[in-house]
């Protein structure tokens, strides 16, 4: 064999340092330097050097053990039974490989039996129980030690402190992953805004910033959640022989276990089940990065056994990166349809989620400046789902030298108007209203959308060309024939005559709408849909609110609309381009057919049978959509709101709720499954 040359000697020190500091970073520091993607990149790299040189393995490289040290200032806490990792695979082919190495191994005529469940991404821990009591909890640490965390394990929610029913061994250890649902993330995140404190960068790191305080009051705060996936130590008892019906076991001595769990038969099952996760990824009420396939019967996992760092009998199937690496190339400035300026960051294109991401919003100046984003910096780039692609933060070591900090501009980069920025605001805006063409697009985009006056066919692109050409210049223009027609439509890119005979039809029917669907498509600042469904039932007609926006304080007697909401209200109808478009619209020529709502009346109107009551709708209705739903509640009268509190009424609960109705539980609130909400609906 061929001694290895220096530069491959040297590749493997420096990979062996690189992972190490990056295990440090996120097991124990709690702040990662690069996303996974990166890290998973230079240990497959290390792996595939090691595997063809496995002469070069030291028993100090990162594949030969589990996981990182544990933390000073907490009392350590030995594991029985090693917390041993995943490897990982990242495509079908790898997967396949998986499949055909067990089935050599266990010499299998047969297709293997898997247990299947999703991959949270929180942090690992051990918890274990004496005669049904929590006795102990203790983080994965390297996977041998790690710190006890018991006073925090204890404040969470989902563990019981003591197990339900009876037959469970004198010893329990059972393995589980504490995680933040992105709910309680955000909400968490929301007060650190408020009071000006450092933002958690994802929920994996605030579930382990919480679990690792040494203050049990500050982890109590928190919303943390737990899942249990398997056992350590058991003594004194038996367990089911295999997997799945170990967790269901578990879950009926009380413990938590992910409700996505499935038992699947051979890879295509294993396939067909990663494929369902992905798609559902974004509606569950927790964070997962792929999901865990495990061989089901316990036999026949003892027979395969393990490698150094992990079960050959389970493997973790990663989803695709939803943070990457790339280059900031530009910053520009765009223009919202409240003239708000968002810098937005030009990147080097790189695939994020499986979808080529070439730009990524920095939300506002102080979100720039807070993390010093510049032309030339390397960034991490994250997208979860349909939300706009977002720069994380800084990779500070790979910052090239010269660079400089980006300004706000004076000006609009559109129409050249005077920004204004009022004192204590991060968002600075345009001055030059629907004069200002960029304005214009995103005022006529949300307009036609499909919670507004939902124009089917109208998109960006579309909207981009009408304006361009001079076609249309305010919403009231989308209904002038003399301007849409065959004609002016025809000479558009990809719009030929059978599209623009749909397009004009689809608009034609858009001509009778519902006074709150049309207050929410005016676009009218901080008046989403509950504000402008509650100032239609609240006025009646678009004339008796014009009227009272003249008193911005007779705005502020309809619930929920305070100073700051009346006064943007009340500046919109006071513009006199805006009372030209409303009488276009709207007057007694106009082009809409406004269906008015029966106002304070309709508090003493038989029919108004929600009358003062509020509703939250969650989860998958199966005889109407959720929008049918909320419109439904709001004609009887009922407010129809977006989180679950003291103050609401009934949660109206379809298919896979999450977590609006473990706090309507919690609360003691009247739940409502959809044949019950039905029958509410029906005439007395």
């Amino acid at each position: 064999m061929m001694p290895a040359s220096r530069d491959l000697l040297n590749r493997l020190d420096t990979l062996r340092a690189a992972i190490r500091e990056h295990d440090y970073r996120y097991y124990v520091l709690d702040d990662p330097a690069v996303p996974d993607v990166e890290y998973d990149r230079l240990f497959r790299e290390l792996a595939d050097i090691e595997q063809s040189h496995p002469e070069l393995i030291t028993p100090d490289s990162p594949t030969q053990r589990i996981g990182g040290a544990p933390q000073e200032g907490f009392a350590t806490v030995e594991h029985v039974i090693p917390m041993l990792s995943l490897d990982n695979v990242f495509t079908v082919e790898e997967l396949r490989d998986f499949g055909s190495r067990l089935s050599s191994r266990l010499d299998a005529e047969t297709q293997i039996v898997f247990s299947a469940e999703p991959k949270l991404d929180g942090m690992a821990v051990s918890i274990r129980y004496e005669s049904g009591s929590l006795v102990v909890a203790a983080t994965r640490g390297d996977g041998r030690t790690g710190e006890d965390v018991t006073h925090n394990v204890r404040t969470i929610g989902s563990v019981p402190l003591r197990l339900l029913g009876q037959g469970y061994p004198d010893v329990l250890e059972v393995r589980g992953e504490v995680f933040m649902p992105r709910a309680g993330f955000e909400r968490l995140n929301q007060q650190a805004r408020i009071h000006g404190e450092k933002l958690f960068a994802n929920p994996r790191n605030a579930a382990a910033g919480s679990l690792r305080q040494l203050d049990p009051r500050i982890a109590a705060a928190r919303p943390l959640s737990l899942f249990v996936y398997g056992t350590g130590l058991v003594a004194g008892g038996a367990m089911p022989d295999q997997h799945s019906k170990m967790l269901a076991q578990l879950a009926e001595w009380g413990l938590p276990v992910c409700p996505e769990v499935d038992v699947v038969t051979g890879i295509d099952g294993c396939i067909d089940y990663y494929q369902r996760i992905q798609a559902k990824r974004d509606s569950l009420p927790y964070e997962i990065d792929g999901v865990v396939y495990k061989v089901d019967d316990y036999r026949l996992q003892e027979k395969l056994g393990f490698v150094a760092r992990a079960p050959r009998w389970a493997i973790a199937h990663k989803f695709p990166a939803q943070e990457q690496l790339t280059i900031v190339r530009a910053i520009d400035w765009q223009v919202g349809r409240t003239g708000a300026i968002t810098p937005v960051a030009r990147l080097e294109p790189v695939a994020v989620g499986g979808v080529m991401v070439a730009n990524a919003t920095l939300h506002n100046i102080d979100e720039l400046e807070r993390k010093d984003v510049r032309v030339g910096d390397t960034v991490t780039v994250r997208r979860a789902g349909d939300v706009i692609p977002e720069v994380v933060g800084v990779i500070a070591d790979r910052r090239p030298s010269g660079t400089k900090k980006p300004r706000l501009p004076d000006r609009c980069p559109v129409c050249g108007s005077d920004l204004s920025r009022p004192e204590g605001e991060a968002i600075a805006r345009c001055s030059g209203g629907l004069y200002c063409m960029a304005q214009r697009k995103e005022s006529l985009k949300h307009f036609a959308s499909r919670r507004a006056l939902d124009i089917e066919g109208l998109g960006s692109k579309l909207i981009e060309q009408l304006v361009d050409n001079g076609i249309v210049r305010s919403s009231a223009d989308l209904f002038d024939r003399d301007r849409v027609n065959l004609e002016s439509l025809a000479g558009l890119d990809r719009m030929a005559e059978r599209s623009a005979s749909k397009l004009i039809a689809s608009i034609d029917r858009s001509r009778n709408v519902s006074l709150g669907r049309f207050l929410y498509a005016l676009g009218i600042r901080e008046v989403g849909e509950a504000t402008a469904h509650s100032l239609a039932d609240y006025f009646g007609s678009l004339g008796s609110l014009m009227t009272a926006a003249a008193n911005p304080a007779l705005l502020q007697q309809v619930p929920d609309i305070g100073p700051v909401v009346a006064a943007h209200i009340a500046a919109f109808f006071a513009q006199k381009h805006n009372q030209d478009i409303l009488d276009q619209l709207a007057g007694a020529e106009g082009a809409l057919t406004i269906a008015e709502s029966t106002g304070r009346a309709s508090e003493i109107d038989g029919t108004q049978v929600f009358s003062g009551k509020t509703f939250v709708v969650t989860g998958t209705l199966n005889a109407m959509t959720r929008e049918q739903a909320t419109e439904a509640i709001r004609q009887r009268g009922g407010k129809v709101v977006t989180s679950v509190s003291a103050k609401t009424d009934y949660l109206v609960c379809g298919d896979k709720p999450g977590s609006k109705l473990t706090k309507a539980r919690q609360l003691g609130l009247a739940v409502l499954d959809e044949t019950a909400f039905s029958k509410m609906l029906e005439p007395e």
